[in-house]
């Protein structure tokens, strides 16, 4: 008889967590919520630890423990212990954990959840927990699909449900809804690995054996895979159900155990197989002895066949095949010396050397491990053909697996971008590769990849595909950019929102020049840009912004228009600064000599410049003792003079000066050729305003040449 052994057997991972733990937590006052697995034996062993199986939390008493096994648990579950002070240690499967993960944020987002699967399996019990137990579920071809909501639907599958089925059932939905489906393929890879081997072993065997607890859905699954094809199909729970002599007449067997069952029952089954083989091999032998009697060294040869392929099973259980590369097994510690630690490994007699340098600790010394003979250790397998072990790359993998389920709740990650072809980005996290495709590195079309060659990627996962020999991380860069982008524009909006709020017109703010321009400087005022025209920077006039304002520099300025709609606000410093005729009183005063210069001359006089921003005005009858027709005969622009003030008046802003009055008169000043206009007592003389001389531009004059009323003010007042 060839006995064959399915590879992928025995607990996965997320059922080993959750047998590890409660085998190692302490057993006082804790309780599990349900049974850990669906394994009788294995359920017995737990219980007789002291720790209980609760069906329902009301068996679980306020304060206790409470082991959440790997099927998972619904929402009000957690909320309730949390309430009742209930310590919770959950060992929900991480695959389990990531289908919540997907109802719950499904059902928060409006859309109706389908679950695929047994409708009254635990783990479907806690998804349907995570969206307010509203989901419909569907477990066979046959059910009332009518019962589906109009609106968008999220479907899932449990965990260990046949994908053969879920793929039958996904496209009646399908054909019901079309496109307002989205279908999330939750069906652990581990599960899908399991199945296709099982379909692979029925095809070629005679007949099968399916190890695993009667009430496991995922053993069940592997039994009705090996059913459909392979005629002769056992299911047993144990060496206890193994009918050996049904097995007999076949001459290849294989076998396929349940995510449930503990390797020790699959190699008692071998084992027991084993002993049949030998006893059927021995009883046959002894007849015919009896019948043909031959030496004793030709004895042997009537059952080698069936011999040799049963210890070939049996060393192999205790072999390579008993492990794979990267497993976490546990081991005895048997002996320690110079070269390392000898182990035991689990379920078998075999010992492999634990080399010193992959022992977890600074310095290795073999007196600390000599004083824990026959305690266990947890080791990886680094590699099967010949077993090696490591202690120290446990922590690199533990620290990876979370760094990955942070990844898979969505936490950023950075790699250096190592290569890239024809789609996107390639580089590598710990043990999985990672790929960035071209339309995810940034918003917008990249064209020169080789570019990226080298930087620093900041990623996002779009998705993590384990089910393959180098696992893989999908992500995403343009998803953080938009993102980032998105937070600054909402940042810059509400800030300048509160900016805008806060401010009016004649307010005094203070602001940082950042930049100058030719008309004007951009002042931050509140982390706001505002401009301040070069034309409100000084009473005087400048040519250049930076004559009056320094970059870098804070100044006080006066808010002048402010426009929200288009976010413009003008500003001014001169503002805040005295013209130069509000000290003009404190400079001068009616007597005093100026020194200025000729600025501008018209036909009644000519404008002097005293300081900038002050003129006076030198009427033509006080630029010299002699009659002028016009002032340009005496003076010229830019001509520098010397003047009497014979007039001040700040608050009108004039200024009247003579000339004459700082020069000694004539003697033969009598004689002068009177002006037109004036009269016979030589004390008044006027012009009219002509068209191009307003009206308010003539001053009376005396006959010391002192301003007085306008014209237009005479004739008012006349």
């Amino acid at each position: 008889m060839e006995v064959l052994v399915a590879k992928s057997g025995g607990f996965c991972r997320g059922v080993k967590k959750a047998v590890d733990t409660a085998f190692s937590v302490d057993p006082e006052n804790t309780y599990i919520f349900g049974e850990i697995i669906h394994n009788k034996e294995v359920v017995d062993a737990i219980t007789k630890r002291g720790i209980v199986t609760a069906e329902s939390l009301s068996e679980v008493p306020d304060g206790a423990t409470l082991i959440i096994r790997s099927h998972g648990a619904g929402k009000a579950v957690y909320d309730e212990c949390a309430a009742r002070g209930i310590k919770v240690v959950d060992c929900t499967c991480e695959f389990v954990r990531r289908t919540q993960k997907i109802v719950k944020e499904q059902h928060e987002a409006g859309n109706a959840i389908v679950i695929v699967g047994e409708r009254t399996h635990p783990e479907v019990v806690g998804l349907n927990g995570w969206c307010e137990n509203s989901a419909c579920i569907f477990s066979s071809e046959e059910d009332d699909f009518s019962v589906l909501p109009e609106k968008k639907c999220c479907v899932v599958a449990q965990t260990t449900y046949s994908r053969e089925k879920f793929e039958k059932i996904i496209k009646i939905i399908k054909d019901r809804r079309g496109k307002t489906v989205e279908v999330f393929q939750t069906i652990c890879y581990t599960t899908i690995g399991r199945q296709n081997e099982a379909e692979k072993l029925a095809r070629q065997c005679d007949a099968m054996l399916v190890i695993g607890g009667l009430n496991s859905s995922n053993t069940g699954k592997l039994y009705e895979i090996c059913k459909k094809y392979c005629k002769h199909v056992f299911r047993m729970r144990n060496s206890d159900d193994l009918d050996y002599a049904a097995l007999k007449g076949f001459g290849k067997v294989g076998i396929v155990t349940g995510a449930s069952t503990p390797d020790a029952q699959t190699q008692e089954v071998l084992l027991k197989m084993e002993m049949e083989t030998e006893a059927k091999a021995t009883m046959e032998q002894d007849v015919a002895n009896i019948d043909n009697p031959a030496p004793a060294a030709e004895q042997p040869a009537a059952s080698v066949d069936n011999q040799a392929t049963m210890e070939e099973v049996v060393a192999n259980m205790d072999s390579q095949p008993k492990f794979k590369k990267g497993q976490l097994i546990t081991a005895t510690i048997s002996v320690a010396d110079d070269a390392g630690i000898a182990v035991l490994l689990p379920n078998t007699k075999k010992e492999v050397l634990l080399d010193k340098d992959e022992v977890d600790c600074e310095v290795y010394n073999k007196e600390d491990y000599a004083s824990k003979v026959g305690e266990e250790i947890e080791l990886m397998v680094m590699s099967v053909n010949p077993v090696k072990l490591s202690q120290k790359m446990i922590k690199k993998v533990k620290e990876e697996e979370a760094m990955i389920a942070d990844i898979e709740e969505g936490k950023e990650f950075s790699i250096v971008c190592t290569g890239y072809n024809k789609g996107g980005l390639t580089g590598e996290l710990g043990s999985y590769t990672v790929f960035v495709p071209a339309r995810e590195i940034r918003s917008g079309y990249v064209k020169e990849l080789e570019k990226y060659v080298g930087k620093k990627l900041r990623l996002r996962k779009i998705e993590i595909k384990r089910d393959r020999r180098v696992p893989e991380i999908i992500a995403s860069q343009r998803v953080i950019i938009e993102e980032e982008k998105a937070a600054r524009e909402a940042a810059k909006a509400a800030k300048e929102a509160e900016f805008f709020a806060n401010i009016h017109v004649g307010d005094i703010v203070e602001g940082k020049v950042e930049r100058v321009t030719g008309f004007g400087a951009f002042v931050s005022v509140n982390g706001f840009d505002c401009l301040a025209h070069i034309s409100d920077l000084s009473w005087t006039g400048v040519k250049a912004v930076t004559d009056v304002l320094e970059i870098g520099k804070k100044y006080q300025f006066k808010v002048l228009k402010v426009d929200e709609e288009n976010k413009k606000v003008s500003i001014g410093y001169k503002q805040l600064q005295p013209q130069p005729w509000d000290l003009a009183a404190e400079k001068y005063a009616e007597g005093d000599v100026i020194h200025g210069k000729v600025v501008r001359i018209v036909p009644f006089g000519a404008f002097v410049e005293v300081e900038k921003g002050i003129d006076g005005l030198v009427h033509v009858s006080q630029i010299s003792h002699e009659y002028l027709e016009n002032p340009t005969t005496a003076l010229s622009i830019g001509e520098e003079i010397d003047a009497k003030i014979l007039r001040l008046d700040c608050a009108e802003k004039k200024m009247n000066l003579s000339i004459k009055a700082l020069e000694p008169k004539p003697e033969n000043v009598g004689s002068r050729r009177a002006p037109r206009g004036e009269g016979e007592e030589g004390k008044v003389r006027t012009r009219r305003a002509g068209k191009d001389r307003p009206e308010d531009e003539y001053t009376e004059w005396n006959e010391d040449g002192v301003g007085g009323a306008s014209i237009a003010e005479m004739l008012k007042n006349s």
